[in-house]
């Protein structure tokens, strides 16, 4: 991956749901894929591959926060800011992108979240967004618009 330029974009959280009963195959499958996760993100990473936040939604429910995936990266060795740009400036770089979204900066598209406290100290509080800021204008999550 690394020799070639290929981007890792992982799927982790999606398989810590739902899991069959230990003591059926499927179950025991559950269970493999998992143990498997952590070994190979944890290489990727050490190695230098090019990762960008993922996951395949319809895997969990759309109500839950997509976020969780970032403690994933984080518990497999991510430092919470390189899991934080994984979603923003390593994203943008993977679309071809780069300096136009995943950063703040003059001239950039850029939609912004507000979280309680800092997640450098706790990546976990980005799964509670407590306003998004798109073009200019702040919205809960409630819907309301605030001008």
């Amino acid at each position: 991956m690394l020799k070639q330029g290929t981007w890792y974009v992982p799927t982790l959280q999606v398989y810590y749901t739902d899991w069959d009963p230990g003591d059926t195959e499927s179950g025991k499958r559950d269970r493999k894929r998992v143990a498997l996760h952590g070994v190979s993100f944890g290489k990727a990473l050490r190695a230098g591959v090019k990762m960008a936040f993922g996951t395949d939604v319809g895997g969990f429910k759309w109500s839950e926060p997509i976020a969780a995936e970032f403690a994933r990266e984080v518990e497999f060795g991510m430092t919470p800011m390189q899991a934080i740009q994984s979603a923003t400036s390593r994203a943008a770089e993977l679309l071809g992108q780069r300096g136009e979204i995943g950063v703040v900066a003059p001239g950039a598209y850029a939609d912004l979240v507000a979280v309680a406290s800092d997640p450098l100290a706790d990546v976990n509080v980005l799964e509670a967004v407590q306003f998004v800021m798109k073009d200019g204008v702040v919205f809960k999550p409630s819907g309301d618009r605030i001008p």
